[in-house]
């Protein structure tokens, strides 16, 4: 942000602040239960303030969504100059870091729990987040596909099985045990299991695939970031 003019600078600055007390008040209270109020007081603003960056409630769930649809799926947009085995690897971790975060779980709960009285909840959070996310899966997998490194004939379940390979099992486990603690070797035993799974069943060399990645695996076996 360094080369933006500093008022822009300030209002970006300003908007992720109130992106982060959003995930906060969302997953503490609620879609539902969630004000206008509640979320202007918790990012530091006054509520006029606070409806000059989003016009509604509705606005800022979807904005807050999409921010972390964005950055796990960053890799992908900036594809690495290492090669796509190395940016499968980065988009399993970047996404189990932010989808296993305590803050994100608690969210999806709330949502899971509201979901039958008010569907409309369960739509918003579909739309801005899973169904976007998806998308831009499937996006960089036509890429490999086009560039003849995948072979598939549905882009749509091809992502549905990376995603579902590599963290399914364990989400599930934390979604419903919220005092369960798994730690980063257990996440790297599923993500590590899941990426062999998918090349073995869509790379168009996936010898050569299961050997890059079992180089990187050892050089490289947890990729650093935010847990």
């Amino acid at each position: 942000m360094t080369g933006l003019p500093r008022r822009q600078q300030n209002r970006i600055a300003k908007e992720r602040r109130i992106l982060d007390a959003a995930l906060k008040v969302f997953s503490e209270t609620g879609y539902s239960g969630a004000t206008m109020d509640g979320l202007a007081a918790a990012a530091g603003l006054t509520k006029p303030t606070l409806y000059q960056y989003f016009e509604s409630k509705d606005q800022l769930f979807s904005a807050m969504m999409l921010q972390k649809r964005d950055q796990m799926l960053d890799v992908f947009e900036h594809p690495s100059a290492d090669g796509m085995v190395h940016d499968l690897h980065a988009f399993a971790w970047d996404y189990a870091r932010t989808v296993m975060r305590p803050d994100l779980l608690s969210l999806a709960r709330l949502i899971i729990g509201e979901v039958q009285r008010f569907p409309e909840i369960g739509r918003a959070y579909q739309t801005s987040g899973p169904d976007r996310l998806l998308k831009g899966i499937m996006a960089y997998l036509d890429q490999q596909r086009s560039a003849g490194r995948l072979a598939f004939d549905d882009a749509e379940l091809a992502a549905q099985d990376l995603w579902g390979l590599i963290l399914s099992a364990p989400r599930t486990q934390a979604l419903y045990q919220p005092d369960l603690d798994l730690g980063q070797d257990v996440l790297a035993r599923y993500i590590n299991n899941g990426l062999r799974v998918f090349l073995k069943a869509y790379a168009t060399d996936p010898a050569t695939d299961l050997a890059t990645l079992e180089t990187l695996l050892s050089a490289h076996p947890m990729p650093t970031g935010e847990p």
